[in-house]
């Protein structure tokens, strides 16, 4: 996203603080917000996804996705426990 459309988003935002925007400058507020999160998100996952984490003995393990429910989290536990034995 160029800084123009960053700009005009924040532009968008202080006209409605002061009247209410007309429905074509709703839908291209809609529009700008929709594309800068897309893009925000899509940045953040990339980030995550080229992150490490480092053990004291200097072993880098990638991250690892959040578990979504309690039976993925015991499944996760019980590899764990039988990767250590």
């Amino acid at each position: 996203m160029q800084q123009k459309e960053i700009d005009r988003i924040n532009e968008l935002a202080r006209t409605a603080k002061q009247r209410t925007l007309s429905s074509a400058e709703k839908a291209e507020q809609a529009r700008l917000r929709a594309q800068y999160l897309m893009e925000y998100r899509h940045n953040l996952r990339n980030i995550l996804d080229h992150t490490v984490v480092m053990d004291l003995d200097g072993t880098k393990h990638p991250l690892r996705k959040k578990a979504q429910t309690v039976e993925e989290l015991t499944v996760v536990q019980v590899k764990t426990e039988s990767e250590e034995a």
